[in-house]
């Protein structure tokens, strides 16, 4: 379940809610057109029926058709490719180094509740019979 959920969350902020509320701020704030053409483009209205519809076309008819969006991609990837991997390379630390935070100051957050609980505790009371 949460294998199917994280990403399906992740997608609606990362690739809705975020580009809407930068729209609302080029528009509220700093009425640029290149600036709000930029995160408005993210939201494509019929985005699932273009994706249907492309995976048809390149399904349907002809091999050729994919082998020439495949030989286009490759063409603007191949000069790229170095800082590409540069790029993925460094997201990478970076999210290994934020995991690593994370999960130092969740530790600390841990031992300092585990602290404050054994420290507030009671003495066990002699029992009266």
């Amino acid at each position: 379940m949460l294998g199917s959920f994280l990403p399906r969350v992740l997608l609606m902020v990362f690739g809705y809610a975020y580009p809407a509320y930068e729209c609302y701020k080029t528009l509220d704030h700093t009425p640029e057109i290149g600036r709000l053409l930029f995160w408005c483009r993210y939201w494509v209205p019929i985005y699932n029926e273009a994706k249907f519809a492309l995976f048809i076309y390149l399904w349907y008819w002809r091999e050729e058709r994919t082998d020439h969006l495949y030989n286009r991609f490759r063409e603007l990837v191949v000069p790229r490719e170095a800082k590409i991997d540069r790029i993925r390379d460094k997201a990478r630390n970076l999210a290994n180094q934020s995991c690593q935070e994370a999960m130092n100051c969740g530790r600390k957050g841990v031992c300092a509740i585990l602290n404050y609980v054994s420290s507030h505790q009671s003495a066990p009371q002699p029992h009266s019979d």
